[in-house]
């Protein structure tokens, strides 16, 4: 049997709730445009994300509301927590998302925040539309269903 290959992203900023409240259709990975002290922070690994959005300004796409607190060693040279910060993608993938935003009413929602094997900090992306009530408790019913379903079959053996 091969072995298991290694996921080496480390994950700094996890939103959970976004595969609750969206139904993702779509994901990619995006660079984001930081300054150093942002860098810093989030190497301690704190950042929330769960208000976060990335939506276009003018023919850039940039990252909204995500917090990154201040790194409390850079006094004078710190940034702002809820900055809008540019996200790096190329062109066409810009144009993919700001299509399918402004014609099919789908929203761009970052589901983490990580640092790849180079040590890069980059955002994974989710092109969702927003689930309905009903489909919110579908999607509970068949979590609470599976996590039944394992412990019946751990029980029996």
């Amino acid at each position: 049997m091969a072995p298991k290959p290694q996921d080496t992203r480390r994950v700094v900023a996890d939103n959970r709730a976004a595969r609750f409240h969206y139904e993702i259709s779509d994901v990619l990975e995006a660079g984001i445009a930081l300054t150093g002290t942002e860098v810093k922070s989030l190497r301690k690994g704190k950042a929330a994300i769960g208000e976060a959005y990335a939506g276009p300004s003018g023919d850039e796409l940039f990252l909204f509301n995500a917090y990154i607190p201040e790194y409390l060693e850079a006094n004078r040279f710190n940034h702002e927590t809820k900055r809008p910060r540019r996200l790096l993608l190329h062109r066409k993938q810009i144009n993919k998302l700001i299509g399918a935003t402004k014609r099919e009413g789908y929203t761009v929602v970052p589901l983490k925040i990580y640092f790849n094997e180079q040590g890069r900090a980059k955002i994974e992306l989710g092109l969702g539309r927003g689930k309905k009530l009903h489909d919110k408790r579908e999607s509970a019913k068949e979590r609470d269903w599976e996590r039944d379903r394992a412990r019946i079959m751990r029980d029996k053996g």
